[in-house]
């Protein structure tokens, strides 16, 4: 499976879960599982990383180009099918406004396009005031994990050497 990430992923793991103080392993894998052909992201999300200027910024500056997917010609036809399906929900006009303004439109058709999963820490949400990616992924038969199930299904393993304390 490959699968496409959400700047929320990014974002969380570097203030909670995966901090690059003390998980870089996390962020390793990341890496590894891109050279596998697994793990991507796209462009306008490496353009949300850009705004602070933190470990995340430099990682993500310092990532392969073909770690974050530019738009193709799949993804500006999957674009549509997209628009069409929020454009016929009932969400309000200034929802529908900033979801095709955000990286969250471009990651849902990427992910159409390429038959990726998409991660995220979005849940699923009876509103009209924002669309949501799992909502959106839903409709369109597409696959949505968090970025733990990711890390089951891909039975990623951050393993301390054996007789480590954890500690040095």
């Amino acid at each position: 499976m490959r699968y496409l990430l959400d700047a929320n992923v990014f974002i969380t793991a570097k203030n909670l879960h995966y901090g690059f103080d003390f998980c870089p392993a996390f962020w390793d894998w990341l890496l590894l599982a891109h050279e596998n052909g697994t793990v991507f992201s796209i462009e306008k999300v490496h353009d949300e990383l850009m705004v602070q200027d933190d470990e995340l910024t430099g990682w993500a500056e310092a990532c392969e180009d073909s770690f974050f997917i530019q738009p193709d010609e799949k993804t500006l036809k999957a674009m549509g099918k997209v628009s069409a399906w929020v454009q016929k929900q009932p969400y309000t006009p200034a929802a529908k406004n900033t979801f095709f303004q955000k990286a969250d439109y471009y990651l849902i058709a990427q992910a159409l396009a390429g038959q990726f999963a998409v991660v995220t820490h979005e849940r699923p949400a009876a509103t009209v005031n924002k669309v949501k990616i799992p909502d959106v992924c839903i409709a369109l038969k597409l696959r949505v994990v968090t970025p733990f199930e990711m890390l089951r299904i891909e039975r990623a393993r951050f393993v301390l050497r054996s007789g480590s304390s954890g500690n040095t």
